[in-house]
């Protein structure tokens, strides 16, 4: 439970906590790819000139990835936010748990490897495969390969989800290429690699918050059944399918077979292993769940093999899933929303359908369940299964509509939104369609910051990393946008390293606080801000908040 702040009672109503998601601060010469500093945003404008504001840190080592050269994501962005304080991600426990080499002395590890021995079976290793550090690492792929090799399996496949999202958009070959002469030197008379499958991310497989299960359902047709085109190998599959789909971006090519004299070289089969190597959990659940629910009705799986199946981590610790894997995920405990609900506050969690979960489940420290069902209510706006650039106000209106209803009803002290758009559609690379979802936002905010005054609360507006703010790849050098060979600009698809806001607005401070001068601010300070924003001291083992008080 809380405590009462010694000198500030909190404010007279509801505290609003709106996440931009994607909408970073880009700085430099280069406006060309700056989606942010385009759209026209009177609202934001008005905010950064007569709000109070900051900066934060929102990659790195500010939100527990393995060092600065690493982009945030919405994932540790979220936790970071929810949690008050630093915790090592995903990427930073692999890469611990593999150069100590207790990832291969746990029990899932051991497990896999028993069974493809005792059965002279295959060990699959699927997942995103890129260097992008955000849901998985080529690097640590690898590192199981070998260990693989030196434990005697004689047979692994490998099922290529390919990137362009947190990697350049058409990069998939300068993986591939190194790649197959990684597998050429592995390969041996008693340890028989190849690449089996594989598919653009936003085409099969990694659908996250049963937004789209046709996703997953395409990914087991292909890594499991073997049903998509037969290509040779890899590379002659990606530069096939880019021939037959000009234009397309790594992400959203289709799913592909490799395959010899007419049959694929690497089904998953009864007693087979399969580890799904991507450290993040969003995009893993639902495959997850195909692969180890008995009772199981989200789409036909027509066949479903006796395996054994470990994760990278465990995805979701409330709901066991997956139930084996190779390292332990982060133990995020008390929780900004942990301790409201302890404390009385009611609290509102709202987004549309790609971004619910970031709301609710890695919000409150990768926990599914509420810590207080009368206290808590969530609400998802279901999500639009388009292309986002086809429609880059996503449900930013219909989510608008239903905060305000949830503002004015009085019920919730405390609130949390989170517009998808500057994320979902910066991913795309299209640099209009992003413009206008930056817009779209600001849009939003116009709506409801008189709301806010109406009923003399506050507002923190913030996001959880940069995207928009860099729609063309930049030389990191000059800082200038580069170019393709045809004189365009590259579309960049992946989150930036740029910080993001965080602004205080709420006519009824009066004054009463001010942003404290604190050292390189990130994300985590945003939980004690809040509690005290809401009269309550910070529980000590949070990072400090921004709030001076006069």
């Amino acid at each position: 439970m809380l405590n009462k702040h010694p000198v500030f009672p909190g404010i007279n109503g509801p505290l609003l906590t709106i996440v931009m998601d994607g909408i970073g601060i880009g700085s430099g010469s280069a406006l060309e790819g700056n989606a942010v500093r385009k759209a026209w945003t009177p609202t934001l404008d008005f905010l950064l000139t007569h709000s109070p504001h900051t900066l934060l840190k929102a990659h790195g080592l500010a939100v527990g990835m393995p060092s600065d050269d690493d982009m945030g994501n919405s994932e540790v962005g979220h936790n970071a936010m929810g949690a008050g304080r630093i915790y090592h991600q995903g990427a930073a426990l692999v890469n611990e748990a593999i150069q100590s080499g207790g990832i291969f002395r746990g029990d899932a590890w051991l497990r896999v490897i028993r069974n493809v021995r005792e059965h002279d079976s295959t060990l699959h290793f699927l997942g995103l495969f890129s260097d992008g550090n955000v849901h998985a690492h080529i690097d640590h792929l690898k590192a199981m390969i070998v260990q693989a090799r030196q434990q005697d399996v004689g047979r692994v496949r490998v099922h290529v989800l390919l990137d362009g999202r947190d990697v350049p958009e058409t990069s998939a070959l300068d993986y591939l290429q190194p790649f197959e002469t990684f597998l050429d030197e592995m390969r041996g008379e008693n340890f028989d690699i190849r690449i089996a499958s594989g598919g653009g991310r936003m085409s099969i497989t990694m659908d996250r918050y049963e937004a789209d299960w046709a996703m997953v359902e395409r990914g087991w047709q292909t890594h499991v059944l073997g049903n998509a085109p037969y290509f040779d190998n890899a590379v002659a599959a990606v530069n096939g399918l880019r021939a037959q789909h000009p234009g397309v971006g790594d992400q959203d090519l289709p799913p592909f077979v490799i395959a010899d004299a007419g049959e694929p070289v690497g089904r998953i089969e009864d007693h087979d292993s399969v580890v799904f190597f991507n450290f993040r959990g969003d995009r893993a659940m639902e495959i997850s769940r195909a692969f180890e629910e008995s009772e199981f009705s989200a789409f036909d799986r027509v066949h479903v093999p006796d395996i054994v199946y470990a994760g990278m981590l465990q995805y979701d610790g409330d709901l066991h899933i997956p139930k084996h894997f190779l390292v332990d995920p982060p133990a995020i405990r008390n929780t900004m929303s942990e301790f409201l609900a302890h404390t009385g506050v009611a609290q509102l969690a709202i987004s549309e359908t790609q971004k619910f979960g970031h709301v609710t489940y890695f919000w409150n420290g990768n926990r599914s369940g509420k810590f207080d069902e009368k206290l808590e209510t969530y609400i998802e706006i279901p999500s639009d299964l388009v292309p986002f650039q086809q429609r880059p106000w996503m449900k930013s209106a219909e989510i608008t509509d239903e905060l305000i209803v949830q503002l004015q009803s009085g019920r919730h002290r405390f609130l949390r939104v989170n517009y998808a758009n500057g994320d979902m559609v910066g991913h795309t690379g299209n640099l209009q369609a992003a413009t206008l979802a930056v817009e779209t936002v600001d849009l939003a905010l116009s709506r409801i910051l008189p709301v806010i005054d109406a009923l003399q609360g506050a507002a923190i507006i913030t996001a959880d990393h940069g995207n928009a703010d860099e729609m063309y790849e930049l030389n990191r050098k000059t800082g200038e946008p580069q170019k393709n060979a045809d004189g365009s600009f590259k579309p960049k698809t992946s989150h930036t390293l740029n910080p993001v806001p965080f602004i205080l607005y709420g006519n009824t401070l009066n004054n009463a606080v001010t942003l404290a001068d604190i050292p390189a601010p990130g994300l985590s300070n945003i939980a004690s801000t809040t509690v005290n924003l809401l009269g309550y001291e910070a529980p000590e083992c949070w990072d400090t908040g921004l709030l001076a008080f006069n």
